[in-house]
């Protein structure tokens, strides 16, 4: 079978996109900082009948980004599509630093999950995509990464360089077998705490759909979801 790994996996999302893929057939590697969450998640897929296994790593320590991903190949046989989403996010931060309080010292986070975070997982799986002729890169962030959002200055700022080095790399890949997606989301996903009361949410499952389509289609570089 086939294996997506994705990074960055949570309850809403990434839950969602094993669910999705698992449904047409991909087993599922799990990669984020919880252990127990990772378990937890694993449990859920393997309850709807996708195969899933969890392998811990925080994205800023590249050594062991690269060592879970790693595991994950030797475990299933490979990896056929990375999904990356994992902006960084400290303990007790939101991650969404206004546009007037951004500095170098709560950017920094930001860019090195958003952005080094991304480079590092890719460079990881990237060669064996390479030597098969075939495979799918998925980078996912908010939309303020396309539409700068005062409020989500860092968040924008981080995502906006992997937006500009995805679609670069689409097109240096694009003869050798292997699609990059970006997924830029402009909605508030259902369950995600602090959601404004007038905004319009959408179901998680909805846009693991647009990740599936884009992998299938290996169409368009990238795409805004709206509501």
């Amino acid at each position: 079978m086939p294996t997506i790994a994705l990074v960055g996996a949570g309850t809403r999302l990434g839950l969602s996109l094993g669910r999705v893929f698992g449904r047409h057939g991909f087993d599922v590697a799990l990669v984020a900082r919880s252990e127990e969450g990772l378990g937890e998640l694993a449990e859920k897929l393997a309850a709807e009948g996708v195969k899933a296994a969890g392998f811990p790593a925080d994205v800023t320590d590249r050594p062991t980004l690269i060592a879970a991903l790693d595991r994950a190949a030797a475990r299933f046989g490979g990896i056929e599509v990375l999904q990356y989403s994992a902006p960084y996010v400290q303990v007790g931060d939101t991650g969404m630093t206004a546009v007037l309080d951004v500095t170098v010292e709560n950017l920094r986070p930001q860019v090195e999950g958003s952005c080094y975070g991304a480079i590092t997982a890719t460079r990881a799986v990237l060669p064996a995509m390479v030597a098969a002729g075939a495979g799918t890169l998925l980078y996912t962030t908010g939309a303020s990464a396309v539409a700068p959002t005062p409020w989500a200055g860092s968040a924008g700022a981080a995502g906006a360089a992997l937006r500009n080095w995805a679609i670069n790399l689409n097109g240096a890949l694009a003869d050798q077998g292997v699609y990059v997606g970006y997924v830029a989301i402009g909605a508030w996903i259902v369950g995600t705490p602090g959601r404004p009361e007038d905004a319009s949410p959408m179901e998680p499952d909805d846009i693991a759909e647009v990740h599936w389509d884009m992998h299938i289609t290996r169409d368009p570089a990238e795409h805004l979801i709206t509501p």
